[in-house]
């Protein structure tokens, strides 16, 4: 249902990585819409004046990420409407403002400034890729309003304006390195990526882990993001020796690389591919065909079993269809909802220091299982679970944390890590 584009703009993405690896993060990284002031009173009484409570949904609904982002943005709305049905929030409905970030890094930034200061949000919901985070960042920062992000990423980063409710590193790329190793005897590992900041820390990461563990790197490739072209990249892996490959791809490029890399006589039986950007709903634009018997890393899958999914699963699909599916992000989109909720009637108010002071600790029955939010870094505890893809598109556990694991975005607890 996803048209593949180009993405727009593909010179500015290394000026963004530059700017964000200045470590200001100033407020000029990544938003042209700097000339609105600050406001300490964004998404408090003007995002809930008359009947209702406006909040915005920003997703990439048009470029390479679209292939991911949209249905993203479905379940955000199905939370909206299942709250609205049960009365709404402070006995008033929640009425979305949905725009565009067209998979370009500078046109998130601006409608995030658009949504804060023109449609005055109590909250946005928005954003995959970890450039557009960054991108975002500075502007949230800047107007004291509250952004939530759904979708697993690198880590090394936490700040009082975004609530994470995707996986950071502990939660997700380290649990599949300890898969890999134990369970696939991966010795030789080839890491392929997106060119961005989400790829490139990563497998620093990655590559700081293994160095500690035992486990040799064969090679690093990226390519641009939205790129159909990954020919050399499959050859160089081909040529590598290496046991598995760590697949940081986004987007619609994953595609390509599983295509060519079947084309290439390395199906999964014969070169197991770990991918942490690549869930039920990406399956379905690659073909399972492609992809069956790769390994995912995530923390909930369509399967996993229990009530609240079970209600979660039904209720999608009958908003949007039974060929629809359900995955990691479009399960943290729909949570996110829940938690920003949840907050704002425990504090009685839309006012941001006020849900931030009611966020912390707060407990929720997720689809994914029980999970609390951490007051201190704004991520949330989530059990780390390992599936492969089957030939029907859905995802099987084949193995999960004993519970959830506390999130840890700065890698503390690990000494290897030390210096990232």
């Amino acid at each position: 249902m996803h048209t593949t584009h180009q993405w727009r703009r593909r010179a500015w993405l290394p000026a963004l990585t530059a700017c964000l690896a200045a470590a200001g993060l100033a407020a000029g990284c990544g938003s042209s819409s700097d000339n609105d002031s600050a406001s300490s009173s964004s998404g408090s009484s003007s995002a809930s004046s008359g009947g209702t409570i406006k909040v915005g949904i920003l997703h990439s609904l048009s470029g390479t990420m679209a292939i991911s982002e949209v249905s993203v943005k479905d379940s955000e709305l199905l939370a909206i409407k299942e709250i609205n049905a049960a009365g709404g929030v402070l006995g008033k409905k929640i009425e979305p403002i949905v725009e565009d970030g067209a998979s370009d890094w500078p046109t998130f930034a601006e409608k995030a400034q658009k949504l804060i200061s023109q449609d005055k949000v109590a909250a946005t919901f928005g954003g995959w890729t970890s450039a557009s985070r960054k991108a975002m960042l500075p502007v949230f920062e800047r107007n004291k309003a509250l952004l939530y992000y759904p979708v697993q990423y690198e880590g090394l980063e936490s700040s009082p304006y975004i609530y994470y409710s995707g996986a950071t590193t502990n939660q997700q790329i380290i649990p599949a390195l300890e898969y890999l190793q134990k369970e696939k005897g991966t010795k030789k590992l080839f890491l392929v990526g997106s060119d961005y900041v989400f790829p490139r820390t990563a497998n620093k990461e990655i590559k700081a882990w293994a160095k500690a563990n035992g486990m040799q790197i064969m090679g690093e490739e990226y390519a641009p993001l939205g790129s159909t072209e990954f020919s050399t990249i499959v050859n160089k892996v081909k040529a590598s020796g290496a046991d598995a490959v760590f697949n940081t791809l986004n987007g619609d490029s994953n595609v390509a690389f599983f295509k060519q890399l079947e084309g290439a006589g390395l199906p999964a039986d014969k070169l197991p591919v770990v991918s942490v950007s690549i869930a039920e709903d990406e399956v379905r634009g690659i073909g399972a065909a492609k992809v069956k018997g790769q390994i995912v890393a995530w923390n909930y899958y369509q399967t996993t079993p229990g009530a609240a999914n079970e209600k979660f699963v039904k209720a999608y699909k009958a908003a949007y269809g039974s060929n629809r599916v359900t995955d990691d992000p479009i399960e943290a989109a729909y949570l996110q909802v829940k938690i920003w909720a949840a907050a704002v009637e425990k504090a009685g108010s839309t006012d941001v220091e006020k849900v931030k002071a009611a966020s912390a600790g707060l407990t929720i029955d997720a689809p994914e299982g029980k999970i609390t939010v951490d007051g201190a870094n704004h991520h949330i505890t989530k059990t780390a679970r390992i599936g492969v893809i089957q030939p029907d598109g859905l995802i099987k556990t084949v193995w999960s944390s004993d519970g959830p694991i506390k999130p840890d975005p700065y890698l503390k607890t690990y000494p290897w890590a030390k210096g990232l």
